[in-house]
């Protein structure tokens, strides 16, 4: 009675195998921004400080509708881009960040394997607390490890502590006021200004976007007073339209 042979399993074709899994199985259970962590319960530094988060987020986000563009502004929300940092709950919040040609919609974080990219700008703003850090230890990582585009620095209580810098073949380079004190976000196409206003009640001197032209890009309670104001002159035209038909002897109320 004759025997079946059995093949001696390869060696190497077992460990190929198994770090296919082993691949596979870590892309399947890759964290999402679902599984992880979005809040560390650490408020804004002050009111301006979050009150200039909401006007650059805001103004950014009306200028996407309006040009039909893609992408994504977040603000104080967990950019994720290395798994380490779950294990070392070592979070990364940047006050703004920008990303271009990406779907718009909610998210809970910024989780780059899973969007497939990081972000193309960011800000930060300033504080006694962080300004350091900022300036520092952050800026590093923006630079080495998630490779930002475009980094920029704004201190709400301290105007003049603004700067900007571009990444150039992986360093960042100081970025250069123009003559009217703007700094240039190639990136996006616009400028970072400054600008002596009111915004929900706080007047200060407030980081806006604006259009290479000098445009400031209008925040949703501008927009709410240009469309009264577009209103009102419609009015008007409307008004002085008739008082001229009745000049003419035309009623107006039968036209």
């Amino acid at each position: 009675m004759s025997k079946r042979l059995q093949a001696m399993p390869d060696p190497v074709l077992e460990n190929q195998q198994l770090a296919a899994e082993a691949e596979d199985e870590e892309q399947i259970y890759a964290p999402t921004q679902d599984d992880l962590p979005c809040d560390d319960g650490i408020p804004m530094e002050t009111y301006r400080h979050k009150l200039q988060m909401d006007i650059l987020m805001d103004a950014y986000g009306n200028w996407l509708t309006a040009t039909q563009q893609q992408g994504f502004i977040g603000g104080n929300m967990f950019v994720y881009f290395n798994p380490d940092q779950v294990r070392n709950q070592d979070y990364r919040g940047p006050d703004v960040f920008v990303v271009k040609d990406v779907p718009s919609g909610e998210r809970r974080s910024w989780v780059v394997w899973q969007e497939g990219k990081a972000p193309d700008v960011v800000i930060e703003l300033l504080s006694p607390s962080t300004a350091k850090r900022d300036k520092t230890k952050k800026k590093q990582i923006y630079q080495k490890q998630l490779r930002v585009t475009e980094y920029f620095w704004y201190d709400p209580f301290n105007p003049e502590d603004f700067a900007g810098f571009d990444l150039q073949a992986g360093v960042y380079h100081p970025l250069s006021f123009d003559d009217q004190q703007r700094l240039m976000s190639q990136q996006l196409g616009l400028a970072l200004v400054r600008w002596q206003g009111i915004y929900k009640q706080v007047e200060t001197v407030w980081l806006r976007w604006a259009t290479l032209e000098g445009e400031l890009l209008p925040t949703d309670g501008e927009l709410v007073q240009q469309e009264r104001q577009r209103v009102e002159e419609e009015r008007q035209r409307a008004d002085r339209l008739a008082a001229k038909l009745r000049e003419l002897g035309i009623d107006p109320d039968q036209q």
